[in-house]
């Protein structure tokens, strides 16, 4: 499966509002520019993201949009289906051979489990394990 840029964007986005939660809408233009990204393409990727609930909009000079809910009640599953639609690699459905059906299944549900289980609060306070060890020199 992969992940479109509506679906990458859509959880920049999200991402954003998320970080800024309880202090105010925040424009798309702010995004847009913090990550050249195109302003009109963001528009496009809200509109379904305020349809599902996801997002409020704010009217008026100092409007722009914020989180409906807060950021650990969404997760990234939620922002990706109501972007991508849903969550599986092939229509296993037309599948004739069961094995390869389950492994269909198995992926699809795989991949709907991080998904489900990742929520904004997470990807927006996240630190990387790894980061650490990377500036440590070694000398031979």
């Amino acid at each position: 499966m992969k992940i479109s840029t509506k679906g990458r964007y859509g959880l920049t986005i999200m991402m954003e509002l998320a970080s800024n939660y309880g202090e105010g809408p925040i424009s798309l233009k702010s995004i847009a520019e913090k990550h050249q990204l195109s302003e009109h393409y963001l528009e496009q990727l809200v509109a379904p993201l305020r349809n599902s609930g996801l997002v409020k909009s704010i009217r008026g000079a100092y409007g722009g949009y914020q989180c409906s809910k807060p950021p650990e009640e969404i997760t990234a599953g939620d922002v990706i289906r109501v972007l991508e639609g849903p969550i599986s690699p092939v229509d296993f459905t037309e599948e004739d051979d069961p094995a390869k059906r389950d492994l269909w299944i198995k992926i699809r549900d795989s991949i709907a489990k991080v998904l489900d289980s990742t929520t904004l609060a997470n990807l927006i306070h996240y630190q990387d394990e790894g980061e650490e060890h990377e500036n440590n020199m070694f000398y031979i």
